[in-house]
């Protein structure tokens, strides 16, 4: 019964510092680009904004996942 709780905890800390570390990466992007990328996308509906922020959210999910798998 507890024969994977070994991985179960370790797919939890792997799923854990990879939100951290998306997180910080989204934080670094909303430091380096002008303005604030939130209020660009919330209040000013500021669509281009929005898919750049998607693609970078994507790329930076797709490092994350590859540096935890391999």
């Amino acid at each position: 019964m507890f024969t994977s709780f070994p991985a179960l905890l370790a797919t939890l800390v792997y799923a854990v510092v990879g939100i951290v570390i998306f997180a910080i990466g989204f934080l670094v992007l909303d430091l380096l680009t002008p303005g604030k990328l939130w209020q660009e996308i919330h209040q000013k509906q500021n669509i281009a904004v929005a898919i750049f922020a998607g693609a970078v959210a994507i790329g930076l999910a797709m490092i994350v996942a590859a540096a935890i798998h391999g």
